[in-house]
């Protein structure tokens, strides 16, 4: 920790905010105990030195190991830990944090810390220039990307082409966890989500270019391939390539227009809520 950031670090982990936040920075989280910590820690640091109102909202996803104790243990005014029963995947972890985040612009980022929180004022650059979405690319023009395996590179590039001629979506990566919405714009579209599995990104996506006709940057990002995921690639690609045609007969369907999920908004900040 840089010592310039320990005070607003403290001010922000011990005292409650009094106004909306600026910023909110939702975290979807599934057996995370192992790195759940570290990345707060990060987070916290980082977006603490902004000096702009802001809350950290972690979504469990009906974790087996020590994910919620831990964090609920840790006590920070200005964190919300949203407690689930049951996994219901991760778009389903993302689209409760969405709706728990009180802030102007909304940032999730996994947990994981593969894009570094650092990245986060590229992301804001592209939304104060007028864009509704930003999203973290790993394949624009300018990405870092570490330590990624050939063999998940050959996939995600199978993947993109897909996407991008075979799903009318222009983006070179859809699957980045880290995407940031204005609040209007992410009302639109999480009240609209139907997915609840990794393929909600694109399901967005789909909505914003073709629903909603929102615009959408995307920024090439710092993206390290970091070791301990919990995520299984193969079934991921089985329900990528599934959802890809269920997104499509839902829009057909109508079912998007008819998906209207409330929008709850809380009335003020709490240090954890269960869902």
């Amino acid at each position: 920790m840089i010592s310039s950031d320990l005070p607003a670090y403290r001010a922000w982990a011990d005292t409650p905010l009094t106004e909306r936040p600026k910023y909110s920075v939702v975290i979807p989280a599934y057996n995370e105990s192992e790195r759940i910590l570290p990345t707060i820690g990060a987070i916290a640091v980082h977006m603490s030195s902004l000096g702009e109102p802001w809350e950290l909202i972690v979504a469990d996803d009906g974790s087996t190991d020590e994910t919620v104790e831990l964090l609920q243990g840790l006590g920070l005014a200005n964190l919300k830990v949203l407690v689930a029963q049951q996994n219901g995947g991760k778009g389903s972890a993302v689209r409760r944090g969405m709706f728990a985040a009180e802030g102007d612009v909304l940032l999730f980022a996994d947990a994981d810390q593969s894009t570094p929180i650092e990245q986060f004022a590229d992301l804001l650059s592209a939304i104060e220039s007028g864009h509704d979405v930003a999203i973290g690319s790993r394949a624009a023009e300018g990405a870092e990307v570490t330590n990624k395996s050939l063999v998940r590179k050959i996939f995600s590039k199978g993947l993109n082409l897909l996407v991008r001629y075979g799903f009318g979506v222009p983006f070179a990566d859809t699957q980045c966890g880290f995407k940031m919405f204005t609040a209007e714009a992410a009302e639109m579209l999480f009240t609209h989500q139907i997915v609840d599995q990794f393929s909600f990104d694109l399901e967005i996506l789909y909505l914003a270019q073709n629903r909603f006709d929102l615009t959408v940057a995307e920024v090439p990002v710092e993206w390290i391939d970091a070791p301990g995921s919990t995520v299984d690639a193969t079934k991921v690609a089985v329900e990528f390539l599934r959802d890809m045609a269920h997104i499509k007969w839902n829009d057909l369907r109508g079912r998007y227009a008819s998906a209207n999920h409330e929008w709850p908004k809380p009335a003020s900040s709490t240090a954890a809520l269960a869902s």
